[in-house]
């Protein structure tokens, strides 16, 4: 558990290097959203993508973009330090995170 956090801290302090749309102040920012990630993808994410379902079934499953756009523009609301530019930096951010953290966690 602990390195899939830190996987994921790393994943995203390296796509706020990577994207100018987004902002970490700090890698302990990045740490602070990776766990604000987490919780959100655990607690939340279920119920939305069962609310959701017919419109991901719709778009083939591209509406997940949508949502993981939407958990992380929560995420700029609620992290100080932590900011992404609009809707599209967000979809791109999240389509970075999920690639950067599948092959990270192949990796090690």
């Amino acid at each position: 558990m602990l390195k899939i956090l830190l996987i994921n801290s790393i994943v995203i302090f390296l796509g706020a290097y990577l994207l100018e749309g987004v902002k970490v102040k700090s890698f302990l920012t990045a740490v602070g959203v990776a766990i604000l990630l987490a919780i959100l993808n655990t607690l939340v994410k279920p119920f939305i993508l069962i609310l959701t379902l017919p419109l991901t079934i719709l778009t083939l499953g591209l509406f997940i973009l949508v949502i993981n756009a939407w958990i992380l523009m929560i995420i700029d609301k609620l992290i100080d330090g932590f900011s992404i530019k609009g809707f599209w930096w967000a979809v791109l951010y999240s389509i970075f995170i999920s690639i950067a953290n599948a092959v990270m966690l192949k990796l090690f």
